[in-house]
């Protein structure tokens, strides 16, 4: 039996780049490796596109939201005022422990307080089933390029109340 772990949430911090992007590179080559091929994974993960300056300023403008659990940082997400997740990554060692979802109420309340009327993202084939989880459906199949590399993701909507 696992012992529940206390997950709480916080803003980020400039302490929290390294970390991040740490979380968001292991998710996408650990994680998602098993819905993409290896060109794909590089070509999405691109650690050589991403300095820790360039990681740090997009997370702070984009106002993103980091779990703890146990001390350590478990993920992190984001939401636009208009209701779009562009960021939800969870550590791999943090997968299934309810990390994402409390992410996921934290990023819903803020949408709300922030007059949106839903949530959107583009989905992964891996994170598909994590967003139907919290009530999204499935609008449209894309095919993005990243790097010369064509991916298939999921535009998601999710109404809010």
């Amino acid at each position: 039996m696992h012992e529940a772990h206390t997950i709480t949430t916080r803003a980020y911090t400039p302490d929290d780049a390294a970390a991040t992007l740490g979380i968001f590179l292991r998710a996408i080559t650990e994680i998602a490796s098993a819905d993409y091929t290896a060109l794909q994974i590089r070509a999405w993960a691109g650690p050589t596109r991403r300095s820790l300056a360039s990681w740090h300023d997009a997370r702070a403008a984009a106002a993103t939201l980091v779990a703890v659990a146990d001390g350590q940082i478990a993920g992190f997400a984001d939401v636009s005022p208009r209701g779009y997740v562009d960021m939800m990554f969870v550590s791999p060692d943090s997968v299934r422990q309810g990390v994402g979802s409390r992410l996921m109420v934290e990023l819903s309340e803020r949408a709300v307080l922030a007059g949106a009327h839903e949530l959107s993202t583009n989905a992964s084939i891996t994170a598909v089933p994590f967003f139907e989880h919290h009530g999204f459906t499935v609008v449209a199949e894309q095919h993005p390029e990243i790097a010369g590399t064509r991916l298939t993701n999921y535009r998601m909507t999710k109404r809010l109340l």
